[in-house]
């Protein structure tokens, strides 16, 4: 058995810090986060209200209150200031909203993400993953988080936008990376520095900006006199039950929103999964024989999915101890009680999927790299939100399925034609921003099946 399923309710024990020593750990985890994050759950139990003032903030390190928060109980909250910080880059869209104008973008969007659209996407997926194979040669040493960096977001800019725009998407790609690398700079000096301040990192984060709006601008105005069979196309000409449309304002920030989620979710993703496969050479032949059986000679469409069903395990698996979006959390809108615990309008609540995903109370080995552990139905036994890495309730995230067809086909490709390697000797960095990235890149060596 390699999973246990426990589901013993958390203690009603709140661990408290408050004064001088509540504010070295804020620093602690302003610092460093993921170690911080680990530590308070290990050192301090479920709960831990960390107090400065009047401010009060929650880490919640136990899924049953998680679930309470993100599905049950989720109209007591909205998102808190940290996301809050993003406004400048997302504006008001799915990301940030909350009440009415959320149900509102998440009604008119919803169209553009059933299955049969999504399906649709299939090909411009495959297309572009065999084009960046193509350019491969065997010995090679590439930056694999910069492969599918490039790789994922012209997937998307085509998916968005209809056509092959490669040079736009290359540099929207290095736009995202520059304004997520300078939320990053932000979150470590707990956003006390704003964004207008000279810093080297908010210079290239806000000229990478102006970039971002002028060109998603131009292309929605470009859809609005020319519509296309494109996701863009399709908000464009959404209406509500009233009749009413999202403005161009409000299609500029679902457009901000999707080219993040839409490309930042998957590199990340396969970046850590293609890193783990090196370090686990039996797993990496056992993934590359399930593709090269399933696909042999042919590049993989939509109805190959279902029988790569240890692709998924092993994305799972990695989406388990690397999560892209690593941490969320939320304010409270107006006092309730969660398990129990009263909690008061104003305050914050944090939880992590880094700590919970290793929790050894869910997971045996929680440490140790193991895609058998999601065989038979192994996620509907789990307790609601210890495994949450697309989120959980109304506001999961809404290209959950896109985004796992998106890596599922691109890692079927990759691992059936090369096996990569880690070059020795690097030191892989992760950087805690928005989700979990490298922070120099990973570099590997390319070694095709063919040799």
């Amino acid at each position: 058995m390699i999973t246990s399923t426990s589901t013993s309710s958390c203690p009603a024990e709140v661990h408290r810090l408050s004064g001088l020593s509540a504010i070295w750990q804020l620093l602690q985890f302003s610092r460093n986060p993921l170690d911080f994050s680990i530590k308070s759950a290990q050192e301090y139990g479920d709960v831990v209200k960390i107090s400065v003032g009047s401010s009060h903030a929650y880490l919640f390190h136990h899924p049953d209150l998680i679930a309470e928060v993100l599905s049950k109980q989720n109209q007591h909250f909205i998102k808190d200031f940290s996301y809050r910080a993003l406004a400048g880059i997302f504006g008001n869209g799915l990301l940030l909203s909350d009440g009415d104008l959320w149900q509102r973008h998440r009604r008119l969007m919803q169209p553009a993400f059933t299955q049969e659209r999504i399906s649709s996407y299939a090909a411009t997926i495959v297309e572009d993953t065999a084009y960046m194979l193509s350019t491969w040669k065997n010995g090679e040493t590439r930056d694999i988080y910069q492969e599918i960096s490039h790789l994922t977001v012209k997937v998307i800019t085509k998916v968005l936008f209809g056509v092959d725009v490669t040079q736009i998407a290359l540099k929207v790609g290095d736009s995202l990376e520059a304004v997520m690398r300078q939320f990053y700079h932000r979150a470590q000096t707990n956003f006390l520095l704003p964004s207008w301040m000279p810093t080297p990192s908010n210079l290239r984060g806000n000229q990478a900006l102006k970039h971002l709006n002028k060109t998603v601008a131009a292309i929605i105005e470009q859809r609005r006199h020319s519509p296309q069979d494109d996701l863009l196309s399709s908000l464009l000409l959404a209406q509500d039950e009233d009749g009413s449309q999202l403005t161009m304002d409000e299609l500029r920030d679902e457009v901000m929103t999707l080219l993040l989620a839409g490309h930042d979710t998957t590199v990340n993703a396969l970046t850590w999964t293609l890193m783990l496969l090196a370090q686990h050479p039996v797993v990496a032949a056992k993934l590359k024989s399930e593709t090269q059986s399933v696909l042999e000679g042919k590049f993989p469409d939509i109805t190959d999915l279902s029988r790569l069903p240890y692709t998924e395990m092993v994305l799972k698996e990695s989406m388990r101890l690397y999560p892209p979006a690593w941490a969320l959390s939320r304010e409270v809108s107006q006092d309730c009680m969660i398990g129990p615990y009263a909690l008061k309008k104003g305050a914050t609540i944090f939880f992590s999927q880094w700590v919970v995903h290793r929790d050894a109370r869910f997971f045996d080995d929680p440490e140790q790299f193991l895609p058998e552990r999601w065989q038979d139905n192994l996620e509907q036994k789990l307790p609601r939100c210890a495994y949450f890495p697309f989120g959980a309730g109304p506001r999961a995230c809404i290209g959950k399925v896109f985004s796992m067809m998106e890596a599922k086909l691109m890692l079927a490709m990759i691992s059936k034609q090369y096996c990569l390697m880690l070059v020795p000797d690097q030191t892989i960095e992760l950087l805690p921003s928005i989700t979990l990235r490298p922070k120099h890149g990973i570099k590997m060596v390319l070694e095709s099946s063919s040799f």
